[in-house]
Formats: C-alpha cells, sequence, structure tokens
C-alpha cells in the first residue's frame, strides 16, 4: 500500500492521541483517508484493533464496496466502512474519524436539547472552528442516527441524512459515537477537537443545571 503511507503514519499519530484522550479507547473508534478518487481507494483502520497502538499494517486500502485492495496482511476492514464511503463521497470529505467519547455517547441518547433526532449547539465561541463557520452566532444541527447492525442500511441511512443535512458538519449514532469530516486529515482532526469540547461542555452544562433528561426520565446525576 506505497500511495498510503503517508496516511498510515497519520492515522496512526491520530490513533494514539484519541486515545490519550478518552475519545477511543479500547478497539473503539475508526479512522480513515482517502486516497484515490479514481478509482476510489480508502485507507482505513482495521476491525478490532486498539487505536492506541496502531501498526501501519493496521491500516487496509478498500474500495468503495469495503473490500480490501492488496492487502497481504489478513486484515479485516472497519465494520463501518461503508459508512466512511459514503461520509467520503456524500461530502467529498478528504479524511473521516469516528469517536466513542464518553461525551458524543451521553448526548446521542438524551432528549435534552433535542428536537427530532437533532441536537443543536449554537452560541458558543468554538463553533467558528468548524470549516466555514465565521462567528459565534452560529447553529450548529447534529443530526442523531438509530444504531443499526446491517452496516448497508445504515450505510444508506447516513448517506440520506447527509442529504436532508447539507450544512452539518458531523453526525451521532445513537450510544454509539460521534461521526465527522474534513477536506484533509488535519480538518477532520480539527473537528473532532471542537466537537468533542462543544458536547463535553454542552453536557457538563445540562448535568450542572439538572436539564438533562434520559429518555425514560431519569435525571442524569449531579
Amino acid at each position: 500500500m506505497r500511495r498510503a503511507s503517508a496516511a498510515q503514519r497519520r492515522l496512526i499519530a491520530i490513533g494514539q492521541r484519541f486515545y490519550a484522550r478518552g475519545w477511543a479507547l479500547g478497539t473503539s473508534g475508526n479512522f480513515s483517508a482517502v486516497i484515490s478518487r479514481r478509482p476510489f481507494r480508502l485507507a482505513i483502520t482495521a476491525s478490532s484493533v486498539a487505536k492506541g497502538a496502531l501498526r501501519p499494517a493496521d491500516i487496509l486500502e478498500c474500495d468503495e464496496h469495503g473490500q480490501v485492495i492488496g492487502s497481504r496482511g489478513g486484515g479485516t476492514p472497519s465494520a463501518e466502512t461503508l459508512l466512511h464511503v459514503a461520509v467520503a463521497q456524500r461530502r467529498r470529505a478528504g479524511c473521516v474519524l469516528h469517536t466513542h467519547s464518553v461525551w458524543s455517547t451521553i448526548l446521542s441518547d438524551t432528549s435534552a436539547g433535542v428536537e427530532r433526532d437533532v441536537l443543536t449547539i449554537e452560541g458558543y465561541e468554538m463553533l467558528k472552528g468548524l470549516a466555514g463557520v465565521t462567528s459565534h452566532d452560529h447553529s450548529e444541527r447534529i443530526p442523531i442516527l438509530p444504531n443499526d447492525q446491517d452496516i448497508r442500511k445504515l450505510a444508506a441511512r447516513a448517506a440520506a441524512t447527509l442529504d436532508r443535512f447539507p450544512d452539518a458538519h458531523a453526525f451521532l449514532l445513537r450510544r454509539h459515537g460521534l461521526y465527522t469530516w474534513g477536506d484533509t486529515i488535519a480538518d477532520a482532526e480539527r473537528h473532532v477537537e471542537i466537537l468533542e469540547f462543544l458536547l463535553e461542555t454542552v453536557a457538563r452544562t445540562q448535568t450542572r443545571t439538572g436539564s438533562a433528561r434520559m429518555p425514560g426520565g431519569t435525571s442524569w446525576p449531579l
């Protein structure tokens, strides 16, 4: 996978940083970078590997169908490869990053601040770190999708959601985590940092004020 050597190194470094920050513990999360559009080729983390200890062999090359290209290591690409393909194609993204932080998981499953499965975050200066956002006076609408073990079905739902929310910088999978992306690997990593900061801020604020309620009416403990 010679063309992806730079992508391998950068995704490995991201895995180390995200693990250290608690955003991709254990084998959770998956990361990808587009290395070719025609033909479509994606460098993506292998399934069931610890993101804090990634090796070059753990970054596989796949086509638009999620099939491994030219790998002799016997690794299996992330089970969510088709989600990455959907985002990369719908958003023309160069990199897609998926984290499993505590705060993104909590907010994906709370009714506070959510209307029709959309989490709205507004008024924060940190929003200006998202591509195209120039003022804190911005409402970021993050769709929340139900999780599904049928990845083809989930990828189709994600693609439809991206079409419905053309300005969204991310989406959440319920009780699962955050998906975001960027034109470059650096842009995608910045979006993770911005969004994880905002999600933690919102969740901590709701916890402090006692306004957050989980489905069924149970308040978060203060």
